[in-house]
């Protein structure tokens, strides 16, 4: 690790002295930008030392190590005491060295590979020596870790994301051509040029003769596997959540340091990965389940990293003895993976002598038990119900250890979520409609608790799908449509959409 670290360290280095030849600056600050990466580095080690209130000789060790220092303990502690580094102070102070190196791979178009996502990388793989630099780990030092690279992980996404859509608009086929506004994609009423004809024998003949290589089926191509930063991307790129994700990169350090002790021979301690996931309908449990999942493989947790979605008719049967072999059957599909199932509480809600959900419960236990080396099992549903499924049965509260929260969307997360599925989609809102919009969740949350039908994240998708119908009937009575009015939503498309 350390002649890894220090390599990467020294290239860093190297960046930072090309990247200021360029005319890059740290803004508001009259340090070079490699003077300035030193300090950050130093202030980012001094900021977990500070964590647990306890810095140690080792801690010492490795910032000299890193920085080529000759720093006493008792000089660290004097000056950690007189300058406590908050977590704001550390993340401005990341983020101004981050911003440089992002802003360096959109001018090269990220030619040299991504060289803020490695400065990230880099700061990961150090703080994770830092805080296990006795084969242990503190978990006020990893909290206060996960929660700092959370905050840098999603500013650097939500940078690119912007970047990437004014890109996208530059080229975007539907976007207006500067001379005039509304040209019109026209077909073409010539006939096509005689080269492109078909040929006399060809007009008589109109399946084409395909050789002999184009007639077998191709096999379709595998989807390439995400890799870990890009599915911790994705994770941290989910609208709102911030609570989740923080549990989760927590959790996602502690299998981090658990690989490295593996790798370093070193004993391992049990580890519960069984987890409730407790929240309103629509709060992205299952999104977050099924990126789980392929985190979990390429951390080397699971084998296969595929999720597997029940509820409880997918576990129960109507029949006695039946139960425990359709149960069976769903969780050997799910080895080596991921099994989710929804609505767990309803498993154990009726409790009556002809019921069979307490029979899948013992069955499911039981696997949990045989193949807790590549099964993860999460159970997901109303907070207040799944707390009565863990209390219905002695063995499932000890199983599920671990619950996480999904609070409910605020009316600026739905607001981000539904502009969020315009823009995948290209559609774009006039300033009229936006404003409709964010009334339109502003009070729908207000109004929450008297909505039977409040579904967080399914209101904003149902909301698009509806405004897409309103858009639909009001571009049909239009004698012409251009390509604008396509993609453009309109006040009167959103303040007709009614949600139950």
């Amino acid at each position: 690790m350390r002649n890894t670290r220090n390599d990467t360290l020294q290239y860093i280095y190297t960046l930072c002295n090309r990247y200021e030849q360029q005319g890059m600056r740290i803004r508001d600050s009259h340090m070079s930008v490699r003077d300035y990466a030193q300090f950050a580095i130093m202030k980012f080690m001094l900021y977990l030392a500070d964590s647990d209130r306890n810095i140690r000789d080792a801690e010492v060790d490795i910032i000299n190590d890193c920085l080529g220092f000759s720093l006493t303990r008792d000089y660290v502690v004097r000056f950690v005491e007189e300058h406590r580094i908050s977590g704001d102070a550390i993340f401005d102070t990341i983020l101004s060295l981050l911003t440089v190196f992002i802003n360096a791979d959109i001018q090269n178009d990220a030619a040299e590979g991504s060289t803020s996502l490695m400065l990230l990388e880099f700061f990961d793989e150090l703080g994770l020596e830092f805080i296990t630099h006795d084969g242990k780990y503190d978990d006020r030092q990893t909290k206060a870790m996960a929660a700092l690279m959370l905050r840098l992980k999603n500013y650097r996404s939500a940078y690119l994301r912007s970047w990437k859509k004014l890109k996208h608009e530059r080229i975007n086929p539907f976007a207006p051509m500067a001379n005039n506004p509304e040209l019109r994609m026209e077909t073409p009423a010539s006939a096509p040029p005689a080269a492109d004809r078909p040929s006399a024998e060809q007009a008589a003949d109109p399946i084409p003769k395909l050789k002999q290589e184009e007639t077998q089926a191709e096999k379709p191509e595998e989807e390439p596997e995400e890799d870990l930063e890009t599915l911790l991307e994705n994770l941290n790129s989910l609208t709102g959540l911030s609570r989740v994700k923080e549990d989760l990169t927590s959790l996602i350090n502690l299998l981090k340091v658990h690989k490295m002790r593996a790798d370093r021979g070193l004993p391992q301690a049990s580890v519960s990965l069984h987890m409730i996931f407790s929240g309103n309908p629509g709060t992205g449990k299952t999104t977050v389940a099924r990126l789980l999942s392929k985190i979990y493989k390429q951390l080397g947790v699971l084998s296969k990293g595929h999720l597997v979605e029940v509820d409880r008719s997918g576990l129960v049967s109507g029949y006695v003895g039946q139960t425990a072999i359709k149960t069976k059957k769903v969780i050997d599909s799910a080895l080596g993976g991921l099994l989710f199932i929804d609505e767990a509480y309803a498993l154990t809600a009726n409790t009556g002598s002809n019921d069979f959900g307490i029979e899948a419960v013992n069955t499911l236990l039981k696997a949990m038990e045989d193949s807790r080396e590549d099964l993860v099992v999460i159970c997901a549903g109303y907070t207040d119900l799944m707390e009565q499924f863990l209390d219905s049965n002695p063995g499932l509260r000890s199983r599920f250890n671990k619950q996480i929260l999904f609070e409910d969307y605020t009316a600026e997360e739905l607001v981000d979520i539904f502009m969020g599925i315009c823009e995948k989609s290209f559609f774009e809102l006039t300033d009229e409609a936006k404003e409709v919009v964010d009334q339109f969740f502003a009070d729908r949350v207000a109004h929450k608790t008297e909505l039977p039908g409040f579904a967080n994240g399914r209101d904003a998708r149902n909301y698009f799908e509806k405004t897409l119908t309103c858009q639909a009937n009001r571009l049909a009575t239009m004698v012409s449509v251009t390509d604008k009015d396509l993609v453009t939503i309109t006040k009167e498309d959103v303040e007709k959409v009614a949600l139950f």
